[in-house]
């Protein structure tokens, strides 16, 4: 079975400074536009506990998680500082007439204990 590829965005609708958070996808995404102009998705769910990536702070292609600063690489989704010890799952985006689109991970997704994904 294929990937599922969705449109998510606008790039317009990014900023360096914060993530936009999609919804319609379980578990939701975090979008982020890094300085050099790459666009990345990831599970927007800390792997540690329930708090929200794209409510993080991005320093480069690492997001910090708001609530205990776990860190994680945007490019591969793996943990760059602890507490949190799984990566987060990354997705394929691509940025085709200025809309953001995200080509969904196959692999399942690395949810924080207690989390479920619908579907």
């Amino acid at each position: 079975m294929a990937a599922d590829r969705i449109k998510v965005c606008e790039l317009s609708d990014l900023s360096t400074d914060k993530g936009y958070r999609v919804t319609t996808t379980s578990p939701p995404l975090a979008v982020f536009v890094t300085a050099d102009g790459t666009v990345h998705a990831v599970d927007d769910s800390c792997t540690h506990q329930a708090a929200a990536l794209s409510e993080g702070w991005v320093d480069g292609c690492i997001v910090e998680c708001p609530l205990h600063m776990s860190r994680f690489d945007l490019r591969t989704g793996a943990v760059d500082a602890p507490p949190a010890e799984r990566p987060v799952r990354v997705h394929r985006a691509e940025v085709v007439d200025g809309a953001v689109w995200v080509t969904l991970s196959e692999q399942a997704p690395n949810l924080p204990p207690g989390v479920r994904s619908r579907g």
